[in-house]
């Protein structure tokens, strides 16, 4: 059901500094911070040829980065995001496993402009998956 890597999520304590990090020490091309309301976030993307690093930071009090950096100041990876080809069809089929999938259980538009669902990290491994249609 799931098809390639489409990302690994890092949530950091500066966006800017994360970001020439990758630019500069690694050579990396890095997109441009893009705001993210309605999941609470400012992201950037870093396109690697075979996947891309997504960088997290908090936009607004009520983000979920937010807190998730509260409990880990450093930084970290926050989630994973694999490709489906029917986001529907794999929330259903999840659901019927047992799996949970966050919020109202209904896809929300995520930064690719694709429809995403998130599952719940104790339900893979102590991992947050992200779900993203293509």
């Amino acid at each position: 059901m799931i098809g390639r890597l489409n990302h690994l999520a890092i949530a950091v304590p500066d966006l800017e500094a994360a970001a020439d990090q990758y630019r500069n020490a690694l050579g990396a091309n890095v997109g441009p911070a893009q705001d993210e309301p309605d999941h609470g976030v400012t992201v950037i993307f870093i396109e690697l040829p075979n996947t891309k690093i997504e960088l997290l930071y908090p936009l607004g009090e009520s983000s979920p980065i937010k807190g998730f950096l509260e409990k880990n100041p450093a930084g970290g990876i926050h989630h994973i995001c694999y490709e489906v080809d029917d986001i529907i069809a794999a929330r259903d089929h999840l659901k019927s496993t047992g799996a949970r999938v966050l919020g109202d259980g209904e896809p929300k538009i995520g930064a690719h402009g694709k429809p995403v669902i998130f599952l719940h990290p104790k339900d893979f491994n102590g991992a947050l998956v992200e779900l993203e249609q293509v």
